[in-house]
C-alpha cells in the first residue's frame, strides 16, 4: 500500500477545532459504547446478547444447550456482560436468568436488527 500523504494547501481552523471540541465533549459516551462494543464484538457474547433480547431471559444451561458450549465457558461470559452492566440476574428458586439491562437493550437493538435482516436476506435469496 502507498504512503498515504496529506497535500491540504489550507486547514479550515474552525472545524478543527469544532470537531476537536465535540470529540472532547463526548469522551464518556465514546468510552461507553466503545465498551459495549469490545464485549460485543466476541462472537459468542453476541449470539449470547442477541438470544438474551429474543427470549428475554435465559439460564446458563439454557444458553449452554444452544450454544453448544459447555456451561463454564458461558458462565465466563455471562460474568464479563455482567460485570459491564449489559445483563443482569435474576433467581428464581435454583435457577439464575439472565437478562439484558433495559436501558442497554436501545443500544443493542440496531445491531439485532442487523443481524435478522441479513438473516432474513440469506434465507429468502434477496441479498
Amino acid at each position: 500500500m502507498k504512503n498515504n500523504i496529506c497535500i491540504r494547501l489550507e486547514a479550515d481552523a474552525k472545524q478543527i477545532m469544532d470537531c476537536r471540541d465535540t470529540v472532547q465533549k463526548l469522551d464518556g459516551p465514546f468510552d461507553f459504547l466503545s465498551g459495549i462494543l469490545s464485549l460485543a464484538g466476541n462472537p459468542v457474547r453476541l449470539k449470547i446478547l442477541y438470544l438474551l433480547n429474543q427470549e428475554k431471559r435465559l439460564c446458563v444451561c439454557d444458553l449452554s444447550d444452544i450454544l453448544e458450549m459447555n456451561v463454564s465457558a458461558i458462565s465466563q461470559h455471562l460474568r464479563k456482560l455482567r460485570d459491564r452492566n449489559l445483563i443482569e440476574s435474576s433467581k428464581e428458586a435454583q435457577v439464575i436468568f439472565y437478562s439484558i439491562v433495559a436501558d442497554k437493550v436501545p443500544i443493542l437493538a440496531p445491531f439485532f436488527e442487523t443481524i435478522d435482516k441479513s438473516q432474513l436476506q440469506e434465507i429468502t435469496g434477496n441479498g
